[in-house]
């Protein structure tokens, strides 16, 4: 929640009074200022149900598509098919995050980097991609289940891009069997916003971990995944070689402020 401006006005309670100088330079300000787009820090979701699927494609796949100067930290690819339940200004909708293991070089700094992410909110798209510099789209991800199935799909422009599988519920998991492949939780993006001259303004390596994370369930079992090429999200680009086993799950987190762990232009010695 923001804080109040001084006067005893805070945006974030439907206050109408004229905007001031002081309101745009609180943290957390979003546009339209009496109806904000983007929500602050901290906001939480809860009941949310995650097929996360789980396949082994080639080191030089996930290299290829991770921005210098990280590098592979694995040779697995997981990708979280979500059904957002209930989440505080978002309501509920679906997503997708395809997600490779990284690590960037002479840090402590490993996780997971976030190629491509779909999903149906578009005041979840703006804050990914203004907040985070997640490189979301709008999309229709959905999460079902068909009789003894979990069926995850992740479509766009009316093309099913990614279609996974899991019998359901046949075998008690943790997510253990996840961070077995890299640390999923602390997740790494690259933000690029340019000021309206054209001149880069922040081009960055974020990083965030979920807090109050609690697991109601979570379920391991054999998983399926069919890609299919699409120029506009292109996971194909992440072949699948060998399927691993996945994961259906059910858990409460929230979403916290981040940090910065790589200035490309400080780095340069470039002033925005």
């Amino acid at each position: 929640m923001a804080e109040p401006d001084g006067t005893g006005k805070d945006l974030r309670r439907g206050g109408l009074d004229r905007l001031t100088v002081k309101d745009i330079l609180l943290p957390g300000f979003s546009t339209p200022w009496d109806a904000p787009t983007v929500p602050p820090f901290p906001f939480a979701f809860r009941n949310v149900e995650v097929l996360t699927l789980a396949w082994r494609t080639s080191e030089a796949a996930v290299a290829r598509i991770l921005p210098p100067p990280l590098e592979p930290a694995s040779d697995v690819v997981l990708a979280h098919i979500y059904r957002m339940t209930d989440t505080d200004w978002l309501g509920p909708y679906f997503e997708s995050n395809v997600s490779v293991g990284c690590r960037l070089p002479g840090t402590d700094v490993a996780g997971s980097y976030s190629p491509y992410l779909v999903l149906g909110s578009d005041v979840g798209v703006v804050h990914g991609r203004e907040v985070h510099g997640q490189p979301k789209k709008l999309g229709e991800p959905k999460l079902e289940l068909r009789g003894d199935l979990v069926v995850g799909l992740v479509a766009r422009n009316g093309i099913d891009i990614l279609t996974g599988t899991m019998a359901y519920k046949q075998r008690r998991d943790t997510l253990a069997s996840l961070t077995a492949h890299f640390d999923f939780a602390e997740n790494i993006n690259l933000k690029a916003i340019d000021h309206i001259d054209g001149r880069p303004a922040i081009r960055q390596l974020t990083a965030r971990r979920l807090a109050d994370v609690t697991v109601h369930e979570c379920w391991g079992g054999p998983c399926t995944v069919e890609l299919r090429p699409h120029a506009q999200v292109p996971v194909h680009r992440l072949p699948v070689i060998d399927m691993l086993d996945g994961l259906h799950w059910r858990a409460d987190f929230t979403l916290v402020p981040g940090r910065i762990v790589h200035d490309y232009l400080a780095e340069a010695g470039r002033t925005p």
